[in-house]
């Protein structure tokens, strides 16, 4: 967390927020500690406004209160929600073992049994929230993180499709999600039922840990579309039978012939070494921070405040840099996927700014600022999208500040995706 003297931190009721852990269209995802107890979460910051605009509000509040009800070995925990006067803050679970992406964009395709056992864990998640009523319709490698055990949770279950509309047909009619992970249904505009769908995407990702890459790939998204209604995909060789019979009734591009949860569980290769999960369900969980944030009710609002940029301690610095991360004993150098750079300048942090928004802007970037954060989104789109990147400017010491540059908005590199898109009615 951050070092330095009174004032450059940046506190949210009890929580001390840090570094980003992720960015997407409608939230970004903080590391946070409780100053009282020195616990970590991850909080989900949303922007007020772009959820009353997009008419959010009871969808959000309904998600959440089911969420806070869900207690799941596989499945990211949601402990709280606060409101500042412009923003809305979810308290999750931290898990800090990373996303399942980059295990495999660093080492490649899983080994069978590992590939099932991670697979496994997804089918429980999965079918616990199903069995609630909530749905995920993004699920996808990135959305699966992994604990210092290496246990599976799944993050934004119910969060990460923040505006689909049950019509009275009782379907959903909002194409969401990562069009390679997406079921042939979603994309036919026709309505879908969540269930179905979700373990079309299951079945996609299952192929991806196994294989090393998609089943459906094609640059072209007519392409892409066409193959995915035709279920139209080639099995590596070194599939064995008992997982290709699986995924090929997975990846079934009828939904009403698509194979059930209860059928997968009752699967012969599905059930080799299968563990069923252990949670307890007792404990009462409180709703009524929901009801308060939503319900703008002053005397629980909450102040983010930050006057200055973050301090860093040695400690920090020295996890941050990358000749001195120890992390990179543990890490294989080839093929890592390079998401963020960093340098140091003696600079005052007005005029790194302005330098950068000076470099950005001939670029075609579009500026955005806030203290001492940048948002630079590029206005042309190229064959991987939107490029958009996030700057952040840290005090090291009084005349030192290192830069952060990350790229928040682009495709994900090698075999993954485009990040999310939500297209609405």
């Amino acid at each position: 967390m951050s070092g330095g003297g009174v004032g450059t931190r940046t506190r949210v009721g009890k929580y001390e927020l840090g570094r980003t852990l992720g960015e997407g269209s409608f939230a970004k995802v903080k590391y946070a500690r409780d100053v009282r107890t020195g616990n970590s979460f991850a909080i989900k910051i949303l922007d007020k406004q772009q959820v009353l605009r997009h008419k959010m509000v009871e969808q959000i509040k309904r998600e959440i209160s089911t969420m806070k009800l869900i207690k799941h070995p596989n499945v990211v925990q949601i402990y709280e929600v606060m409101a500042s006067k412009t923003k809305i803050y979810i308290v999750l679970e931290f898990v800090d073992g990373g996303e399942l992406f980059d295990k495999i964009a660093n080492h490649g395709k899983l080994k069978e049994d590992e590939a099932r056992r991670y697979f496994q864990q997804l089918i429980n998640a999965v079918d616990y929230c199903h069995s609630r009523g909530v749905y995920h319709r993004d699920l996808k490698p990135e959305n699966l993180l992994l604990d210092s055990y290496g246990t599976l949770k799944v993050s934004d279950f119910g969060l990460s499709a923040f505006a689909p509309q049950i019509r009275e047909d009782g379907l959903l009619h909002t194409t969401c999600g990562t069009p390679n992970y997406v079921a042939p249904e979603v994309l036919n505009d026709k309505g879908y039922d969540g269930t179905a769908s979700d373990i079309w995407s299951c079945g996609v990702i299952l192929f991806v840990l196994m294989a090393g890459y998609l089943p459906f790939d094609e640059p072209n998204l007519v392409t892409l579309y066409k193959k995915i209604s035709k279920a139209e995909f080639l099995f590596p060789a070194w599939f064995s039978s008992g997982a290709k019979k699986l995924i090929t009734r997975i990846l079934d591009p009828n939904p009403h012939t698509r194979i059930t949860i209860s059928n997968i569980l009752a699967d012969e290769w599905f059930r080799k070494g299968y563990k069923p999960p252990y949670f307890e369900h007792g404990e009462d969980v409180s709703l009524d921070d929901i009801d308060a944030v939503f319900n703008n009710s002053e005397e629980h609002l909450v102040t983010e405040k930050k006057e200055k940029p973050e301090s860093m301690n040695a400690f920090e610095l020295i996890s941050r840099s990358q000749g001195f991360n120890l992390g990179n004993l543990f890490e294989k150098q080839l093929g890592l996927v390079k998401r963020e750079t960093r340098f140091t300048s003696q600079c005052p942090p007005n005029e790194i700014m302005s330098k950068i928004e000076e470099a950005a802007k001939p670029l075609g970037f579009n500026v955005r600022k806030h203290n001492y954060k940048m948002k630079l989104q590029g206005d042309k789109s190229g064959r991987k999208g939107h490029l958009s990147v996030a700057t952040e400017v840290f005090e090291v010491a009084p005349s030192l500040h290192m830069v952060e540059l990350r790229k928040t908005g682009v495709l994900q590199e090698f075999f993954f995706g485009p990040e999310r898109y939500c297209l609405e009615d």
